[in-house]
C-alpha cells in the first residue's frame, strides 16, 4: 500500500461567504472524500519569505490591510472576497500547499485541502476566488531543494497566475488542460513561455463537453511524453475538480472515477510521491471524486483502451505535439 495523506486546514472557515460558490461548504464536501485511514495532518502557515518568492510585498501589505479593515466581508474584485481573517487564511493554505510538497519529496502522496485556492492569484493582485498562489508558492519553496518541478493543472479554468509565475523558468514544467473559452480566458496553445522558459508551458484548451477520451489524449500524447523528457523530481498537481459533469461552474463532462484513471496516469513518472493542491470544484460529487483519487494513489487503476476523442481535441492534441515536438 502506497503511503498517502492529507493536509486538512479547517480553520478557513474563518474565510466564509455562504453565497459564494467558493465557500467552506465546498470543503467539507471535499474531504468526505477522503479514506478514513489517510493520516490527517494540520499544516503550519507559510513563511513570509516564501509568499514573497511568488508575490509582490507590496502587494501581501496592501492584502493584509484590507483584511484588517474589513468588518464582515468586502470584495477585491467582481470574483474574490475576503473576511477580517483572510490574510491568516491565506498563509495556512500556502502553508498546506507547503507541506504537500514536502511530504511528496518524502516519497508519501499528499493532498492539501486549502482555501482559498490559487492558481488564478498573480505577482500583484487577487483574482478568481485567489489571494495567495498555493502551489506556485510551494513549487519554490522544492526548488530550493530539488532542480525541476513539472506541474499539471486539470482544473477547468486556466491557471494564468501559476504560468505566469514560472514564464520564464526552464526549472518549471507546466501543463494545463482547461475548457477555453472560460475565465480566465488566457492559456493558448501559441502560450509556451518566454526567454529560458520558452517551451516549458504547455496549453491544452479544450471545448465544452470534454469527457474522459479527450483527457486521456491529452495526458498521453502530450504531458506525459513532456513530463517524461522533462525529468522531474517532484510532480505537483493543481488539483480542480470542477471539470465534473454536474459542477455549476465548468460545463466539462468527467464522471468521479475518471479521476482515478487520470491519477493512475501519473503515477511512477518521479521517485518521488505527488503532491495534490486543492483548486475549484463545487459540485455535489466532488467528494466521490477525491475518493477515487485517493484509490488510485493507493492501487494505480488499470488504464482502459483509449476511445478516439472528438475531433476538436484531436486538433488541439496534434497541433500541441508540433508546436513542443512531441510527434
Amino acid at each position: 500500500m502506497a503511503r498517502r495523506c492529507a493536509i486538512v486546514d479547517l480553520s478557513s472557515s474563518l474565510h466564509d461567504n455562504p453565497l459564494h460558490p467558493e465557500s467552506h461548504s465546498r470543503l467539507l464536501n471535499a474531504i468526505g472524500g477522503i479514506p478514513e485511514n489517510v493520516p490527517r495532518i494540520a499544516p503550519e502557515p507559510a513563511g513570509i519569505t516564501d509568499i514573497h518568492r511568488i508575490h509582490d510585498p507590496h502587494y501581501t501589505a496592501r492584502l493584509q490591510e484590507r483584511c484588517s479593515d474589513t468588518v464582515t466581508l468586502s470584495s477585491l474584485d467582481s470574483d474574490t472576497y475576503v473576511t477580517p481573517h483572510s490574510y491568516d487564511v491565506a498563509l495556512m493554505a500556502a502553508g498546506g500547499a507547503i507541506a504537500a510538497a514536502d511530504h511528496a519529496l518524502a516519497g508519501e502522496h499528499a493532498f492539501a485541502f486549502n482555501r482559498p485556492p490559487g492558481h488564478h492569484a498573480e505577482r500583484n493582485r487577487a483574482m478568481g476566488f485567489c489571494l495567495f498562489n498555493n502551489l506556485a508558492i510551494a513549487a519554490h519553496h522544492a526548488l530550493e531543494a530539488v532542480d525541476r518541478v513539472a506541474i499539471v493543472d486539470w482544473d477547468v479554468h486556466h491557471g494564468n497566475g501559476t504560468q505566469n509565475a514560472f514564464l520564464l523558468s526552464n526549472r518549471v514544467l507546466f501543463c494545463s488542460v482547461h475548457q477555453q473559452p472560460l475565465f480566465p480566458f488566457t492559456g493558448r496553445i501559441e502560450e509556451i513561455g518566454n526567454g529560458t522558459g520558452k517551451g516549458f508551458t504547455l496549453n491544452l484548451p479544450l471545448t465544452n463537453g470534454a469527457s474522459l477520451a479527450d483527457y486521456q489524449a491529452v495526458f498521453s500524447e502530450v504531458f506525459i511524453p513532456a513530463i517524461e523528457r522533462f525529468r522531474p523530481d517532484l510532480l505537483m498537481v493543481s488539483a480542480g475538480q470542477d471539470t465534473l459533469s454536474d459542477d455549476p461552474i465548468g460545463g466539462m463532462n468527467l464522471q468521479p472515477e475518471d479521476f482515478g484513471i487520470l491519477t493512475s496516469m501519473l503515477t511512477g513518472l518521479t521517485g518521488a510521491g505527488i503532491a495534490f493542491v486543492l483548486e475549484g470544484g463545487y459540485s455535489d460529487s466532488h467528494g466521490a471524486a477525491i475518493s477515487h483519487i485517493y484509490a488510485a494513489l493507493d492501487k494505480p487503476k488499470k488504464i482502459p483502451p483509449q476511445d478516439a476523442p472528438r475531433d476538436a481535441t484531436r486538433q488541439t492534441v496534434d497541433l500541441a505535439k508540433k508546436v513542443h515536438r512531441l510527434a
